[in-house]
């Protein structure tokens, strides 16, 4: 029988996506200069081995994530997370002792894998709360989300600066071990046999999600929106360590203050300002908005030659964040009330499937244009024998801007389809 849970395994599930955010971040402003020192190949292509490292995580936690939540139905939600929380950290100590790419790449497979908690760590919040304060706690791990990212960056620098490229994974590998021993001791079961349900693969499938759009056809130019932007969105985990180092000479420190910047200014609009602008502006004009001012941003990463504007940039570019909570809003507003569980499912596919695609290409396309010299491929074409015509590491950017461009008109195409609900501010 499920014990009751208190306050303590309230703080362990937060605690454990925090880690998983933090081990997420950390990493960023030193993984070019361990790449290099394991490889001992340029900074242009560890940026190619960062998009394949990034995409190989990024495909397993796609894949597992369905899986995970499937066996916790099955098996509970205690042994799925604790098992996972210690071979998360494990994979970390081994990335911390890795003495090639191949292991590295390994490891980060597994990270991923055992990353993909938290639809368990959601469901264990569902699982403990009453109703009045289910809402509540969600929020706190999406607090939890957003403070792992911000203060994951800035330690991932100052202990790269520090103590050298491998001390991050050496930490995250530690607290994540503390956690673990804090979990198997503190942490309840909470689903009871009898509510438990044989596991079944064809649940666990990671593209069954985007079958509910086949059942809503007037959501799918939304959720090409969400595709093509959050497309473009992937050029900055993917490429901001690499680009800053060859752009403006940054250290791990540095880089890792400028990820705890963007971390900062994202939970000001995203925690605040949301709250505020979108109600005032409506769910229409904000998303246009926001997109806009996300493709110029885009182009002023591109052509920033002073390390100064890139701050600026930022706090610019975080009005970008109100576009997405407009549109899941639209979203929302069109879908019937017993179809918003599977909306968002489908919406969490198109997030993971983009962040799948999109580190690749980007990682390549820097690559190409930092290193000219280089032929230029994309999956596995060649796309310029003699390497890319110009110096440019920027050009990600320019494709992410051209992206949102993109998304923005598809945006229009889908107010088309899409009425407007009587209390919603007009766009125009």
């Amino acid at each position: 029988m499920p014990k009751r849970a208190g306050a303590s395994s309230l703080i362990f599930i937060f605690i454990t996506v925090l880690l998983n955010m933090i081990g997420f971040g950390v990493i960023m402003p030193v993984m070019p200069q361990l790449i290099i020192e394991v490889t001992g190949e340029d900074l242009a292509h560890a940026a190619k081995w960062g998009g394949i490292l990034t995409f190989v995580y990024a495909l397993m936690q796609f894949i597992m994530m369905p899986i995970l939540g499937g066996l916790s139905d099955r098996f509970g939600r205690r042994p799925v997370l604790l098992v996972s929380l210690l071979a998360y950290s494990l994979d970390f100590l081994v990335m911390a002792l890795a003495p090639t790419i191949a292991i590295i790449a390994v490891a980060r497979m597994f990270a991923g894998a055992f990353a993909a908690t938290f639809s368990t760590a959601n469901a264990y919040i569902a699982d403990i709360s009453p109703p009045e304060k289910r809402a509540a706690n969600f929020g706190l791990m999406g607090a939890a989300f957003g403070l792992g990212f911000i203060i994951g960056p800035g330690i991932g620098g100052i202990l790269g600066d520090y103590y050298g490229p491998r001390a991050p994974f050496f930490f995250v590998a530690a607290i994540g071990a503390v956690n673990f021993l804090f979990g198997l001791f503190a942490l309840p079961e909470t689903l009871a046999i009898e509510d438990r349900r044989k596991f079944e693969w064809a649940r666990a499938n990671a593209f069954g999600n985007f079958k509910q759009f086949a059942k809503y056809p007037v959501m799918v130019p939304i959720a090409g929106v969400l595709f093509l932007a959050q497309l473009a969105h992937w050029a900055y985990p993917s490429i901001w360590s690499y680009y800053a180092e060859e752009k403006f000479a940054w250290s791990p420190a540095m880089i890792g203050a400028s990820l705890m910047f963007v971390g900062l200014m994202a939970a000001i609009v995203q925690g605040g300002l949301t709250r505020i602008a979108i109600p005032k502006l409506g769910e229409r004009r904000a998303a246009l908005i926001a997109m806009s001012v996300t493709s110029i941003s885009y182009l002023g990463f591109a052509f920033a030659d002073k390390g100064w504007i890139i701050y600026v940039i930022i706090a610019v570019s975080a009005l970008g964040g109100l576009a997405q909570p407009a549109l899941q809003g639209i979203m929302s507003r069109t879908m019937p009330a017993n179809a918003q569980g599977e909306l968002q499912g489908a919406v969490a596919a198109i997030m993971s499937i983009s962040m799948v695609i999109s580190p690749w290409v980007m990682t390549q396309i820097f690559a190409a244009f930092s290193a000219p010299d280089e032929p230029v491929t994309a999956f596995g074409l060649t796309l310029f024998e003699g390497g890319a015509p110009f110096y440019f590491p920027g050009a990600p950017f320019i494709v992410s801007a051209f992206l949102e461009v993109i998304a923005i008109g598809v945006l229009f195409l889908a107010f088309a389809r899409i009425r407007r609900p009587r209390n919603e501010a007009p766009s125009s």
